[in-house]
């Protein structure tokens, strides 16, 4: 959810009008009721939302885990009644003497308590892939193989990444290559420019346009979230940003 001097309801029609057919709610503070029926008047969906608490602590604690399954199946119940696609999820950090196949096994046991619960509902619980090397250090499920590998042992349709190309292309790149081979399992994108996490433009590396083009080459009928910092107009920021990413 971009930050705006505008009131929502014009910031949503504003952007309805560019293009696009949904936006994303970050969290479920006090306005989030309202947030999402101004997004419906607006003619857009909710299209994902945060499941449980923040991405430090989370499914790789095996202590954690009837508490996370209690905060995702009140989140699922949430999404599932508003006609949101998907919750998010987090690995959490790595902790002393936790290697990486541990880790897995133990978020995709997590992830096995709530499967049948999101498959009944019919949401997913997408698992955030962030880096560990600027923004979230420490973080586990930091690269595409951990969360595959995660998403492979859950074997459930409803249990898929959450891709975010930005913290992607910090720790592994190889972004288009890496999208084609691992699509399946994908429930959601977040795009933001690199380095920095702006807006799209000359001064970061990313090729939006040729990443959207790839997706769009794909089976892949979910969303692409933009989460990148705007410039000071930031309706310009998101037209432009509808420009590079519309390749259908």
């Amino acid at each position: 959810m971009f930050k705006t001097d505008l009131p929502y309801d014009r910031f949503f029609a504003a952007v309805a009008e560019m293009g696009f057919k949904a936006v994303e709610i970050w969290g479920r503070g006090e306005n989030f009721e309202d947030l999402c029926r101004v997004a419906e008047r607006a003619g857009l969906k909710v299209s994902s939302m945060v499941g449980h608490g923040s991405p430090a602590g989370g499914l790789n604690d095996a202590s954690a885990h009837e508490k996370i399954e209690a905060e995702l199946k009140a989140s699922i119940d949430i999404a599932a009644d508003k006609g949101i696609r998907g919750v998010i999820a987090f690995s959490g950090n790595r902790r002393e003497g936790l290697s990486d196949e541990e880790g897995i096994e133990i978020t995709a046991e997590g992830l096995k308590r709530i499967a049948p619960y999101a498959e009944k509902k019919g949401v997913c619980v997408n698992l955030e892939l962030l880096n560990s090397k600027v923004d979230h250090k420490g973080y586990q499920c930091d690269r595409t193989a951990w969360g595959a590998a995660v998403a492979r042992k859950v074997a459930s349709p409803r249990v898929k990444l959450l891709y975010d190309i930005y913290h992607m292309q910090i720790m592994e790149g190889d972004v288009i290559r890496t999208i084609r081979d691992n699509v399946q399992w994908i429930g959601h994108f977040h795009t933001a420019g690199n380095p920095g996490r702006g807006e799209f433009n000359d001064e970061q590396e990313l090729n939006y346009r040729g990443i959207c083009s790839a997706i769009s080459q794909t089976d892949y009928d979910g969303f692409v979230g933009h989460e990148f910092r705007p410039g000071p107009d930031v309706l310009a920021s998101l037209r432009k940003a509808f420009e590079i990413c519309d390749v259908g």
